[in-house]
């Protein structure tokens, strides 16, 4: 990763410069059996998708703030990023009677409906799938995200010193997250490029972001990220430590 890189949009710009075509998030929902593998080069296509529908059909813009009812998976990655490419602010599990745009998944819907902003509803389906019949005052997010573009700019520059991130009740600069991220990684066990983390730590605290998406992306690295990881079982465990080539775990 550069020196030079200031938020966490900028971090997922040098990694796809330097090895598009590495894995970068593997996620497993040990619930549903799911399993995905994202390269570098498809996650950045996803966050470009998503930054196009925030900032366009969503009219979100710098200092915003969008609340992600979300839990770890995938697509909440996605939707960081998306968040740190367009200069708003992603407050993970933040109130949404507050915010400008609710991001939700489909067990928080009805605390969702208390944003008088934009909703989006994520099924969190496999595949990306969407949701049968879109709930009712909510944007599925399944539906309008594969038409958007696949190159994204922001219509205003993102300033790495303004709110990027709310988590926990603690607010991070987008420079706070790079720095934090680039500083914390060698703790949890993520030492530069190759290493590959797996956390089933969930999304709701700084730690378990910074296991289940920045510290890896800002050495180089990649996270093997697994939801109701406490279904496998150690045997399984160790079986898709050693199948994924995971050099640490964070759980």
């Amino acid at each position: 990763m550069n020196a030079t890189d200031r938020t966490p949009a900028d971090l997922l710009r040098s990694a796809l410069a330097a090895d598009p075509g590495r894995p970068l998030v593997t996620f497993y929902d040990d619930a549903t059996g799911e399993r995905v593998e994202l390269s570098v080069a498809t996650f950045a296509n996803w966050v470009a998708k998503t930054s196009n529908l925030l900032q366009g059909d969503l009219a979100a813009a710098p200092g915003d703030r969008v609340a992600l009812l979300l839990p770890a998976h995938w697509q909440t990655a996605v939707w960081l990023l998306a968040c740190s490419s367009v200069g708003v602010i992603a407050d993970v599990g933040g109130d949404p009677g507050t915010a400008d745009v609710v991001v939700s998944g489909p067990d928080s819907l009805e605390a969702a409906r208390a944003c008088s902003g934009e909703r989006v509803a994520m099924a969190l389906r496999p595949l990306g799938g969407r949701f049968p019949q879109a709930p009712a005052g909510f944007a599925d997010y399944a539906v309008e995200v594969p038409g958007q573009g696949d190159r994204f700019a922001p219509f205003a520059p993102v300033d790495p010193e303004e709110p990027a991130l709310i988590v926990a009740g603690r607010q991070f600069s987008g420079a706070e997250v790079v720095e934090r991220a680039r500083a914390e990684a060698p703790g949890v066990g993520l030492t530069g490029p190759g290493s590959r983390v797996l956390s089933g730590l969930p999304y709701d605290t700084w730690e378990g972001l910074n296991a289940g998406l920045y510290a890896p992306l800002a050495v180089g690295g990649s996270v093997v990220l697994c939801r109701n990881l406490d279904r496998l079982g150690e045997e399984g465990l160790a079986k898709r430590i050693e199948s994924e080539r995971v050099t640490a775990t964070a759980r």
